[in-house]
């Protein structure tokens, strides 16, 4: 048995000064005080905060992009997002245009298997809807893929109206969850050919060809699909004001809409498109960063309940050969970051250390809101007798800088360099595994599949 002793737990309903033991993978108590037995393993958490584990639930793993693969595969993403505090990534099994679903989650679990540090699960991205598609749905519950995925931009992956109301019909049946990238890709191309007609080839031209106007429409017609279709729906990295007023329109006419934001959106602007150089192109992500504005109105959306879950749309390329391929045209630039691995540290110095919100509503953000959504509560998301021992023991005192020599993600940069960290993962555990500890690996290949 293992006991965490003399921390301060974040409970569902508070914090508790107290210890917890788990065995087996499990937590079997919770305790005012847990007295250590002979042969008992104890990591003392003597001023650290106890979370339930951090669950990332949009990451982007070994994805082929078309002209590149991501810099971070399961071995190295995994090991970066546990190293941050994060126990459970949830990637995105992608159908190939005339391909099957099934064929689809084969490939990212050999992608997966015996190589992850943390948990993982998939959602399923629906590229081509057709009555095989529809076909196969059953088995994706069954081999426990509740959550899915499409787009309204991206030519070789977008679905049009209809596709989207019928893929929305077909999963209210089954309970499941369709999450939407909202970017009217339409617009988005012609504004791309505008761009480049006035010579604008670099990075400035990002912004400029995504503005807020297509995430907003593409929400607001998404939430009108989903009311035809009766159907709840996901708002994926929602970026901007404009899409957070549609979100609060379709919530007041009384539809569920879910929404998610990530740390890019929450602490970068849209400044970074116009540094020196070629710079900027660190920062070419879809949706693009935003004005200040922006980022302020979705800060006080996360602190006012309005955001279910930050996650990262972790999507790392190399800044050196990859995000390079496009210095000639902004448009060829490989969209994505990378955040996997700082996200809990960027997360508690902006809002908890700054006293902006309680750790209790961060656990709700990062762990126990994206557990319930995403069919793994009551296991995963808690810290209760029963739960998984997923468990992220922070030390609230580090104080240390984030640097992209630093970092375990495969990756040559970071969007955060220089940003001085308040709190860091002092011992993170996987299944009761020690997975990582003051920011390190373990080299515990302690990931395994949750079948939700």
């Amino acid at each position: 048995m293992t006991i965490i002793q003399h921390g301060t737990l974040v409970l569902p309903d508070g914090l508790m000064q107290g210890d917890i033991a788990f065995e087996n993978g499990v937590i079997t108590r919770i305790a005012p005080a847990i007295e250590a037995g002979a042969g008992d393993a104890v990591c003392e958490a003597a001023g650290c905060l106890v979370f339930p584990g951090f669950i990332d639930a949009h990451t982007h793993l070994d994805m082929d992009s078309g002209t590149t693969v991501t810099a971070d595969d399961f071995a190295s993403g995994s090991r970066a997002a546990a190293c941050g505090g994060t126990t459970t990534l949830v990637d995105f099994a992608t159908q190939e245009r005339g391909g099957t679903l099934r064929d689809a989650l084969d490939a990212w679990h050999r992608k997966a298997e015996g190589k992850c540090a943390c948990n993982y699960a998939f959602h399923m991205a629906v590229t081509d809807w057709n009555e095989q598609t529809r076909a196969e749905l059953p088995q994706m519950f069954e081999r426990g893929v509740t959550s899915f995925k499409a787009y309204y931009a991206y030519d070789n992956l977008r679905l049009d109206d209809a596709q989207m109301y019928d893929l929305l019909s077909a999963l209210r049946p089954f309970g499941g969850v369709l999450g939407v990238h909202c970017e009217n890709g339409t617009l988005v191309n012609r504004l791309q050919r505008e761009q480049l007609e006035k010579g604008v080839i670099g990075p400035a031209g990002h912004p400029a060809s995504r503005p807020p106007v297509v995430e907003a429409e593409a929400i607001r017609r998404l939430c009108a699909v989903a009311k035809l279709a009766d159907s709840p729906v996901h708002i994926v990295h929602l970026s901007s004001a404009e899409g957070l007023e549609e979100v609060r329109r379709a919530r007041a006419a009384g539809q569920k809409v879910w929404a998610e934001t990530c740390p890019q959106y929450l602490l970068l602007d849209e400044s970074r498109y116009h540094l020196e150089g070629f710079e900027g192109a660190k920062y070419v992500m879809s949706p693009p960063l935003r004005s200040p504005a922006d980022r302020e109105a979705l800060r006080a959306a996360v602190l006012d309940g309005e955001i279910d879950t930050i996650s990262t749309d972790h999507c790392s390329y190399r800044f050196s050969d990859q995000k390079t391929l496009g210095r000639d045209d902004f448009t060829k630039i490989p969209n994505g970051a990378p955040g996997i691995e700082h996200r809990p540290a960027l997360i508690y110095t902006s809002f908890v250390a700054s006293g902006l919100m309680t750790a209790a509503q961060m656990s709700r953000l990062l762990s126990e809101n994206p557990a319930k959504l995403f069919g793994m509560w009551p296991r995963k998301g808690q810290l209760a007798q029963g739960a998984d021992a997923d468990m992220t023991v922070w030390d609230p005192r580090a104080r240390w800088v984030i640097r992209a020599e630093a970092q375990h993600q495969n990756v040559d940069y970071t969007p955060y360099e220089g940003f001085e960290a308040a709190g860091r993962a002092r011992a993170v555990y996987v299944g009761g595994q020690l997975a990582a500890k003051d920011g390190e690996p373990s080299g515990a290949s302690a990931g395994r599949y949750v079948k939700r």
